[in-house]
Order: C-alpha cells, then sequence, then structure tokens
C-alpha cells in the first residue's frame, strides 16, 4: 500500500470513527483520529496480521492501552476486514459486541482487553517476554496516551521491558498534548518524555505522528535495534481532520450531535476529495 493509499485509508478510518461515535451518542473521537495514521500504518503495513485467522499463533500482536479511544481501533478493525463496517454503528449499544473498552472475549483481532489507564503496556510486556520464552519471532506493538504516561504502572513496565532487553516492543506514546482536563503540561507533565523512556534505557525514535514517511522510518528503524525496547514518541494533533475538534480538549470524551455530525463528515469528504486529485 502507496502513500497516497495510506491517507486515503486513514480518512476512512476517521469517518468509521466519526459514525461509530455519534451512533453511541458517547465515546473518545479526539484521541481516536489522532492516531489515524499510526492504526491505519500499523494494520496495513507494519504487522503480521491475518482478518481471516485472527487468532493465528504467529501475528504480530497490539494492545490498546489507551483503551478509551477503542473507536479508533474498531474503525481500523472494520477497515481491515475483521467484522462488517455496518457494525460500527453498534458501539455501546446494548447487546453490542462493540463495547465502550476493548474485549479480548468477543471482538475479532483485539488481543487484550483494555481500559484501565497504565496496565496495557504491562500486558504487552508480558507479550513481549512471552514470546522471547517460546524463541517465537512475533512482535508486540501498544499504544498509549501521553497522559496516560502519569501512571506509575508505566513505568514499571518500561523498567521490565528493558531489564529483559524486549527488542520485540515497540510501544508508541500519542503525543497530542491533551487530556481529559487539559493540557498535559498543565495537568501533570510528563515532559521530557523521550528523556524519560531514554532513562529506562528505551531506543528513543521521536516523529509527527500525523506523516505517513515519518512513522514508516520509525517503525522501520524499531525493526534494526537489537536489545532494547523502542518508544516511539508520536507528536500529533487530537482531533485531526475535523475542524472543530482539532486541538480541543472538548472533544476528548464527547459524541457529536446530529449537526455536529454533519459538518465533521463533511469535513472528512472534503479531505478524501482532495486526496483524490493527488
Amino acid at each position: 500500500m502507496n502513500k497516497l493509499e495510506l491517507m486515503k485509508t486513514a480518512n476512512e478510518i476517521r469517518k468509521g470513527i466519526i459514525t461509530a461515535v455519534h451512533s453511541a451518542k458517547a465515546g473518545h473521537p479526539g484521541g481516536s483520529l489522532s492516531a489515524a495514521e499510526i492504526f491505519t500504518y500499523l494494520y496495513f503495513v507494519e504487522m503480521n496480521i491475518d482478518p481471516k485467522d485472527p487468532k493465528k499463533e504467529g501475528r504480530d500482536r497490539f494492545v490498546l492501552s489507551k483503551g478509551h479511544t477503542a473507536p479508533g481501533l474498531y474503525a481500523t478493525l472494520a477497515e481491515k476486514g475483521y467484522f462488517p463496517k455496518e457494525d460500527l454503528v453498534t458501539l455501546r449499544h446494548t447487546g453490542s459486541y462493540l463495547q465502550g473498552h476493548p474485549d479480548m472475549k468477543g471482538i475479532p483481532g483485539v488481543d487484550m482487553s483494555s481500559g484501565s489507564l497504565g496496565q496495557g503496556i504491562s500486558a504487552a510486556v508480558g507479550m513481549a517476554i512471552a514470546a522471547k520464552l517460546k524463541n517465537a519471532d512475533y512482535r508486540v506493538y501498544t499504544l498509549l496516551g501521553d497522559g496516560e504516561i502519569q501512571e506509575g504502572q508505566v513505568w514499571e513496565a518500561a523498567m521490565l521491558a528493558a531489564h529483559r532487553k524486549l527488542d520485540n516492543l515497540v510501544v508508541i506514546v500519542d503525543n497530542n498534548n491533551l487530556q481529559i482536563d487539559g493540557p498535559i503540561d498543565e495537568v501533570n507533565s510528563p515532559y521530557p518524555i523521550d528523556k524519560k523512556f531514554e532513562a529506562f534505557n528505551f531506543h528513543v525514535i521521536n516523529i509527527d505522528g500525523n506523516d505517513f514517511d515519518q512513522i514508516e522510518a520509525a517503525f522501520n528503524e524499531a525493526r534494526s535495534v537489537k536489545g532494547q525496547p523502542t518508544a516511539i514518541i508520536a507528536k500529533t494533533l487530537k482531533g485531526k481532520d475535523v475542524s472543530f475538534m482539532e486541538n480541543s480538549v472538548d472533544w476528548h470524551g464527547k459524541a457529536p450531535n446530529d449537526e455536529q455530525f454533519e459538518v465533521a463528515m463533511e469535513d472528512l469528504k472534503k479531505v478524501g476529495e482532495a486526496l483524490c486529485q493527488k
């Protein structure tokens, strides 16, 4: 898949996010939208996965540590073919398998239930250790929020990952600089994020997390690293490509009403049309 195709796919994923959250009348659009390029690259380029065989033994694993951005993961899984895109409108509805947070028991393609912030990275470290113990060559990826890394458990997991030299683990931090209560540097600053991971003996890469060229280079570099886990600090724009959501803390955890939904989908339609002209 070339860069233009990836950009178009990310746009479709953003449409899925808005559609799902609007239908649910609840959810977390901002941090789902900011990570759309990362989700796209992981599922359409980077990871060894097969939607027709979600439990394939040798598959790469992904853990959404910031589990509240499940709409982003679900829209990606649907786009990849794990389940029908039509099911996105059942998000958070009674009886739907698409719960508010990822559920490994009921959702094809979900490797770990998550939502309690800080815990996903610990599960990912455990998966990476398991791969090493089994001499398996699958890789493990986990996506964290920058507000989430205020949790102490994140750093306990990081300490163990480096101690065990887990070069099959890639930690991605979605650094959109906003959490539920405001800018992360005002709530409880984790900066400098890169230096913290370096102090825990990670190989660290700083990128623009909405730029596919930089994303590709980062994941390729991570594959070349031996004896260390990698942390990719991805600077992103919260609410990306939806005009009234961009860089707005108001849209951390709120669904658009009918009028806002129409505006958001029109914004994304225009992005898609511009891509078609390239």
